[in-house]
């Protein structure tokens, strides 16, 4: 939720998904219809391809008829604390000199 992995989805979307990692097995797959699916969530057809249409946008699942696959979800990538900047000032002769003597900033 922090990630906002499920935002936008609509109800159908995020029942059938929480059906899919519910029944899911250790590497996320199961093999359920869309029969069944369609009957445990109350859904027609095209409701239960659009809400499969929406997960896999969001990278939620792969699906490949007849098998689901829970993805894992990517873990946020750690913000940097900005560079911390010296009160030094460099005039741009003495950066370059800088860069073409070490090979690298002031």
């Amino acid at each position: 939720m922090r990630q906002r992995h499920l935002q936008g989805c609509e109800h159908r979307a995020l029942a059938l998904y929480l059906v899919l990692v519910t029944v899911a097995d250790a590497q996320g797959l199961s093999y359920y219809s869309d029969e069944s699916l369609e009957r445990m969530l109350g859904l027609d057809h095209p409701g239960l391809s659009s809400a499969r249409a929406q997960l896999c946008q969001c990278g939620l699942i792969a699906y490949q008829k007849p098998l689901y696959q829970v993805l894992a979800l990517e873990e946020p990538t750690p913000k940097l604390p900005p560079p911390q900047r010296s009160a030094q000032s460099f005039s741009v002769q003495e950066i370059l000199r800088h860069i073409l003597e070490k090979g690298g900033p002031a």
